[in-house]
C-alpha cells in the first residue's frame, strides 16, 4: 500500500555504513557511519558522517539536521537503534530518555518504525540508497584524513543532490521542500538542544549522588531514594518522581563534593558555617585575649573539626560566666602558655581569673605546656 505523507509532518532518520577516514600519522583506516534524514513529503535529504552511532553523535546529528533544514518536523521516525529506542515495541515503544528530551525541546513526537518491516520506512531506505549512490559512490576513491574533511565533501555533494531536478516531478527536492514541508513544519526554538545524558542513581547516606566520580548534594530527606539525573556539559540536574530536586554546575574534579547548604539537615548546616575566620570573629567579640587563645587552639589541632569544637566550648563559657570573666581567664591562660578549653574552664570554675599571680606561678610561664599537666591551680 502506498503511503501518503503530509507536508511538514515526518522526518525519517537512520544510519548506514560510510567511508573510512585515514589517520595521517599511522595510516590506520577508521570506519565512519552516515546519518541520513529524509522528509516524507519532499524527499529533501540531510546527511553527515560520524565516528559511531552512539548517543552523543545521534543527538548532535539531529541538531545539525534541523539547523540545515531551518525547521523541525512534527514527527520523527527513527529505526530501532539503541540510541533512539531503548525497547522496541510497535504498540508502546520505550524511547531513550535523551532522545525523548530532544524531541520535547523541539515539540516533536517520536514514532519509531516497525521492526523488520522495510515498507514502514521506505522513505528513509530510499534516502539511504540515494545518499550511497550520489554521495558515497562519488567519494569512494578519495582519501580523507579527518571527519571534518569528509563532511565538507559530503555537504558539497548533498547540495548538488537536493538542487538536482527529480525525474518525475521536474522539480528539485529543495523546491518541493520549500513548497510542501517548510510551510507546515515547526519553527526552531531560540536555542538549539544541548546534549543531555540521563542515568538513574541512588542517594548515598551522606545525601550526595555520584556522577562521573564527583559528588553532588540533594535534599537529605531523599537518602536511599533512586533519582533520575540529567547531565549536560554545564549542569547536573536531579529529579525525584518527575520533580526537579537539585541543580548544580557540573564539575570534573574527581572524588570531591559539591554541597548546597539548603540540602543539609540543620545540624550539618550549622557545622558548615564553622570556619577559622568565623571562629576568630566570634572570639574577638569577647576580647583580644579570647581571640588570641582561640587562634592558638585552632593552630594546635591536626584537624580543623577538633579546633572548632574546642573554640565553641570556649565561647559557651562566656554564656555561663560572662564575657569579662572569660576574657580575664583567657588572659591568665595565655600568660601560663595553657591554650586549652579545659584549662580556661578550670580557672573560671574556681574563680582564679581575678587572683594575683604569685612569683612561683609566674615562673611557670617559661615551662613547656602540655594539656595533661594540670599545674598548681588544679589542686587549690
Amino acid at each position: 500500500m502506498r503511503q501518503e505523507h503530509r507536508g511538514g509532518e515526518k522526518l525519517f532518520v537512520d544510519y548506514t555504513g560510510a567511508l573510512a577516514i585515514t589517520n595521517p600519522d599511522t595510516g590506520e583506516r577508521i570506519p565512519t557511519q552516515l546519518f541520513v534524514g529524509t522528509w516524507g513529503a519532499s524527499n529533501y535529504t540531510y546527511a553527515e558522517a560520524s565516528l559511531s552511532q552512539e548517543l552523543p553523535n545521534w543527538i548532535a546529528a539531529h541538531v545539525r539536521a534541523f539547523r540545515y533544514f531551518g525547521c523541525a518536523p512534527r514527527v520523527l521516525v527513527p529505526d530501532n537503534l539503541k540510541s533512539g529506542v531503548t525497547k522496541a515495541c510497535f504498540y508502546d515503544p520505550e524511547i531513550n530518555p535523551t532522545y525523548a528530551d530532544l524531541a520535547a525541546h523541539y515539540g516533536i513526537v517520536v514514532l519509531p518504525a516497525k521492526s523488520r518491516k522495510p515498507r514502514y520506512k521506505a522513505i528513509v531506505e530510499n534516502g539511504v540508497l540515494v545518499a550511497k549512490r550520489w554521495i558515497l559512490a562519488v567519494l569512494r576513491h578519495r582519501t580523507f584524513f579527518s571527519l571534518a574533511e569528509l563532511n565538507a565533501a559530503i555537504r558539497e555533494l548533498l547540495e548538488s543532490l537536493n538542487t538536482r531536478p527529480m525525474r518525475k516531478l521536474k522539480k528539485s527536492r529543495r523546491e518541493v521542500f520549500e513548497e510542501t514541508d517548510r510551510p507546515a513544519a515547526l519553527g526552531l526554538p531560540e536555542r538549539p538542544y544541548e546534549f543531555a545524558e540521563w542515568k538513574k542513581v541512588r542517594v548515598n547516606i551522606d545525601y550526595h549522588i555520584e556522577v562521573d566520580h564527583h559528588y553532588y548534594s540533594v535534599p537529605f530527606r531523599l537518602i536511599r531514594e533512586q533519582l533520575d539525573v540529567c547531565m549536560t556539559a554545564a549542569t547536573v540536574e536531579a529529579f525525584f518522581r518527575g520533580e526537579r530536586v537539585a541543580v548544580h554546575a557540573r564539575s570534573h574534579v574527581r572524588h570531591k563534593p559539591t554541597t548546597l547548604a539548603e540540602h543539609m539537615p540543620a545540624e550539618h548546616r550549622r557545622y558548615a558555617e564553622w570556619t577559622p575566620s568565623r571562629m576568630l570573629e566570634w572570639a574577638g567579640k569577647t576580647g583580644p585575649s579570647t581571640a588570641k587563645l582561640a587562634g592558638d587552639i585552632l593552630a594546635s589541632k591536626t584537624f580543623p573539626e577538633q579546633g572548632y569544637r574546642a573554640v565553641l566550648g570556649l565561647l559557651r563559657l562566656g554564656r555561663t560566666y560572662g564575657a569579662d570573666r572569660l576574657e580575664a581567664a583567657c588572659a591568665r591562660a595565655l600568660r601560663f602558655g595553657s591554650a586549652s578549653y579545659r584549662y580556661v574552664h578550670s580557672i573560671l570554675a574556681r574563680g582564679l581569673e581575678a587572683q594575683a599571680e604569685p612569683e612561683a606561678e609566674a615562673s611557670q610561664a617559661a615551662l613547656p605546656f602540655h594539656e595533661n599537666i594540670r599545674g598548681g591551680d588544679y589542686y587549690q
